[in-house]
């Protein structure tokens, strides 16, 4: 699963400057909104699913499909003959350039009416024949519909003995009296391997189980509660093609990823309505929001480190910062600092948290003064609401988020390498960049939300 760890991406402090005499503040506190959950939708992704099916596990099915008698033609009134197919033996499939080469061992019992007419009277002599022989096959594979589907050509059909047969006193081999059947017999055959393959080599059920799993939502961060959510748009997939001893289908899905803070997001997964696009090539660059995330308790237990005991002002007028609070109402972050010197009490800023692309930092934009703190401040210490303080303020309220960047970066790598979310699925890709989206604020936490530019493949490997 994707993690990410608490990295204080804080925002804030304070200067001030001092009363000659001391007074106590009694600002209203602005409580802080539910501004839970937070969803964020990103543009479209997309991510590679290569399947690789080994010839193995389509021979294996596919002898588990066709078993025992595979052809009876019990008339022998319209043609002369009666034949009935077994599987004598398992079928063995391997890759002939290309194509699927099927060598079927079967039993035949043939059973030939020999007859003449004299003087009206029909007179017949029925012969019966047990046969061993090899056939071989070759088929060219498509996909249509989620199935693998085969046209195959009986190439030829091996007796391991020829039969013969005592016609007026002489033994002749009937093989030529038999190879009028086996026409029949090769439609039918040939229909008989391409319905075992086809019926043997759905693997829509084992792409939807994957999907699924990889659509449910995850959490990356329990304490946080974090959500990933994988929400799929379109399947594609390119013509499955033979390579060495396996099949090879490249998948694509078009997906967008959210990322979600609170309570655990619905699946959007419907296999229903998960249909298959045949493309010619599947990209595989994908676009991904992660999340970063900050407490407001964490962010404000490093702010009370960093300025407690320090003192702001001059002459006379001077307070220091014994505690500093921050949370969330309206948008804005909300700074309460706990002063003691010539002002004494808590007071309130505002602010709006951007970022700097080039220092790579957090900063408050448009800071000022609650309203009911700046109107106190007007009246008891208006040397600390001046413009002047607020700017000092406001210069001090940056915090460097690198580090954020790089944590997040490693998570998703620690979710690239070979991650399993089920067996025979395997997930890995890799990160080209990692850049930095926006800021949110929830009523737990600061999120900064990352765009991950990068590769991920999520590989299907055999047929269960």
């Amino acid at each position: 699963m994707l993690k990410f760890f608490p990295a204080p991406l804080v925002l804030l402090l304070v200067v001030f400057s001092s009363c000659s005499t001391s007074n106590k503040i009694n600002a209203l506190k602005p409580e802080p909104d539910d501004a839970n959950p937070l969803v964020y939708e990103n543009a479209p992704s997309f991510i590679n699913l290569p399947i690789s099916i080994k010839l193995k596990d389509v021979e294996r099915q596919t002898n588990l499909f066709l078993s025992g008698l595979i052809f009876e033609d019990d008339n022998i009134e319209d043609d002369k003959i009666e034949m009935k197919i077994w599987k004598l033996a398992p079928i063995s499939i391997t890759n002939e350039n290309g194509k699927i080469k099927t060598i079927l061992p079967l039993k035949a019992l043939i059973k030939y009416r020999i007859g003449t007419t004299t003087l009206g009277v029909e007179l017949y002599n029925t012969k019966e024949f047990n046969l061993n022989g090899v056939v071989t096959l070759i088929s060219d594979a498509t996909l249509t519909n989620w199935k693998l589907n085969t046209k195959t050509e009986l190439k030829s059909l091996d007796w391991k003995e020829s039969p013969t047969m005592t016609v007026f006193g002489k033994n002749i081999p009937v093989t030529y009296l038999i190879n009028p059947a086996v026409k029949l017999f090769k439609s039918k055959i040939e229909k008989q391997i391409d319905t075992a393959i086809e019926e043997s080599m759905n693997f829509k059920p084992n792409v939807l189980v994957a999907l699924e799993k990889i659509c449910t939502p995850f959490q990356m961060s329990e304490a946080y509660e974090s959500w990933l959510k994988i929400v799929p748009i379109e399947i594609y997939s390119t013509n499955a093609k033979l390579k060495n001893d396996a099949f090879l289908l490249e998948m694509g899905m078009k997906c967008t990823m959210e990322t979600v803070i609170g309570n655990k997001p619905v699946s959007k997964f419907d296999a229903s309505k998960i249909v298959l696009k045949p493309v010619t090539r599947i990209p595989n660059q994908i676009t991904a929001n992660i999340a970063a995330v900050s407490t407001y308790a964490e962010a404000s237990r490093l702010m009370t480190k960093n300025f407690t005991g320090q003192e702001f002002g001059s002459g006379s007028k001077k307070v220091t910062v014994q505690k500093v609070v921050l949370w969330h109402k309206e948008g804005k972050m909300v700074v309460a600092l706990d002063v003691l010197g010539t002002v004494n009490g808590m007071i309130y800023l505002t602010g709006f948290p951007q970022y700097n692309e080039q220092t790579k930092e957090l900063f408050l934009d448009t800071m000022d003064y609650a309203l009911d703190t700046k109107n106190k401040l007007m009246r008891t210490a208006n040397w600390l609401a001046q413009g002047i303080v607020l700017k000092k303020i406001q210069e001090n309220c940056r915090y460097s988020i690198v580090t954020n960047l790089e944590d997040g970066k490693q998570n998703m790598i620690a979710y690239l390498k070979n991650y399993s979310p089920m067996p025979g699925v395997f997930i890995n890709g890799k990160l080209e960049d990692i850049q930095f989206q926006k800021i949110q604020l929830t009523n737990k936490a600061i999120v900064a939300f990352i765009k991950v530019n990068g590769t991920v493949n999520v590989a299907i490997d055999g047929m269960k």
